[in-house]
C-alpha cells in the first residue's frame, strides 16, 4: 500500500516568507504545551528513504531525478536496515537558492515515521546513528513561551546557517512522538522573507553542491 506522503507544515502567523499558497496555523501556540525542538529548515528536496526506494515529494514512485544520485546510493547501503521505518530529510545535492559553505552531508534527517505515527525527536537521532545518517542541525530543545519561542527564532536567524550561509528558516517540533492526523499541530515552521530569490526553478539549470572539504581544497 503507498504510503502518504510528508504532511503540508503550517506556517506561524509571525513567519516573513507566508504566499499566498501557504497554510498558517493561528492557534499556534497550543505548541507551547509540549517540549519544542527547533531545528533549521535547509533549503533542499524532501525526501524520503524506505525499503521500497527513495521518493521525492511524490510517493506515487520512486524519484529518478539526476539530483536523487545520491540518494540511491545511499538507499542500496541501508536498504536492509529501513523495515517499516520511513526516514524524511533534506537533498542537499543539488544547489537550490541558498549555497552552504559548511555542508558535511548531502543528506540530513528531520523526521521518521513508523506507520501513522511521527517517531520522537530522541528517536528520530537514534535511529539516523544507526544507519549513519546526520539530522539536520538544532537550534534549542526545550520548554518555550509565546515571547522566548519568536526571541530564539529571530536569534537564530541573525546569526545564519549552521551549513553556513544564509538561514532559510527554523522548524519548530513536539519533541515527543504524535499521529500523522496531528501533524498541523505539532509541527510548525518559520521562513525568512523572500526566501525563493529566483523565478527560474532551481531544476531548469541545476548544480551539484559542494561538500566543505572540497572547498578546502579549491583554497
Amino acid at each position: 500500500m503507498q504510503s502518504r506522503k510528508y504532511s503540508r507544515t503550517y506556517h506561524f502567523p509571525f513567519s516573513k516568507g507566508t504566499t499566498s499558497d501557504d497554510r498558517i496555523q493561528q492557534n499556534w501556540e497550543a505548541i507551547l504545551q509540549h517540549e519544542i525542538v527547533i531545528t533549521e529548515k535547509l533549503d533542499g528536496e524532501n525526501t524520503c528513504l524506505k525499503k521500497s526506494g527513495v521518493y521525492a515529494r511524490s510517493h506515487a514512485a520512486p524519484t529518478r531525478n539526476p539530483w536523487a544520485k545520491n540518494m540511491n546510493q545511499i538507499w542500496a547501503r541501508v536498504q536492509n536496515d529501513l523495515g517499516e521505518l520511513e526516514f524524511f530529510g533534506e537533498n542537499l545535492y543539488g544547489v537550490h537558492s541558498i549555497e552552504y559553505t559548511e555542508l558535511k552531508s548531502y543528506f540530513y534527517v528531520f523526521a521518521v515515521r513508523e506507520g501513522d505515527v511521527w517517531l520522537s525527536w530522541k528517536d528520530v537521532c537514534f535511529y539516523a546513528a544507526m544507519i549513519d545518517l546526520p539530522t539536520v542541525p538544532i537550534l534549542q530543545k526545550e520548554h518555550f513561551t509565546a515571547d522566548s519561542l519568536q526571541t530564539a527564532i529571530a536569534e537564530g536567524m541573525a546569526k545564519g546557517s549552521a551549513l553556513g550561509g544564509e538561514c532559510e528558516g527554523f522548524v519548530c517540533r513536539n519533541s515527543g512522538s504524535f499521529g500523522v492526523d496531528e501533524f498541523s499541530k505539532n509541527v510548525l515552521k518559520y521562513v525568512r522573507k523572500n526566501h525563493v530569490k529566483t523565478d527560474e526553478h532551481w531544476t531548469r539549470n541545476w548544480r551539484r553542491a559542494r561538500l566543505w572539504h572540497e572547498r578546502s581544497i579549491a583554497k
